[in-house]
């Protein structure tokens, strides 16, 4: 059976869009990581007394632990946001691939 262009070419952007969502699935596992780390941090901070450490390029700087905590806080929102973007990213692209699935699998069908 040969194929014609058109699904080849509908068969190109499915491999294209089952990347993207790999991709997708693997950004979303780092930022997953990292927001883990630092919930782990907040929690240990609130374990310690009023003098912290942070490493900042290389260095070990002391500082307070409402300025850190600030800074998690804020770290953690921005993360929680670029998870969501993701999600929402990966939704958009499952959809459109299960479409092109969809129509994939029925020119196959009308073929036979």
């Amino acid at each position: 059976m040969e194929i014609s262009q058109e699904i080849g070419e509908k068969i190109q952007e499915l491999q294209n869009l089952e990347r993207n969502l790999q991709s997708f699935s693997m950004e979303k596992q780092n930022l997953q990581v990292e927001l883990n780390e630092i919930e782990n941090a907040a929690d240990e901070i609130k374990k310690t007394p009023s003098e912290v450490y942070r490493i900042l390029s290389g260095l070990m700087i002391k500082t307070n632990v409402d300025s850190l905590n600030s800074n998690l806080n804020e770290r953690k929102k921005i993360l929680d946001l670029r998870i969501s973007t993701i999600i929402k990213q990966e939704k958009s692209v499952e959809e459109r691939a299960n479409a092109l699935r969809e129509q994939i699998n029925s020119s196959f069908s009308a073929k036979k």
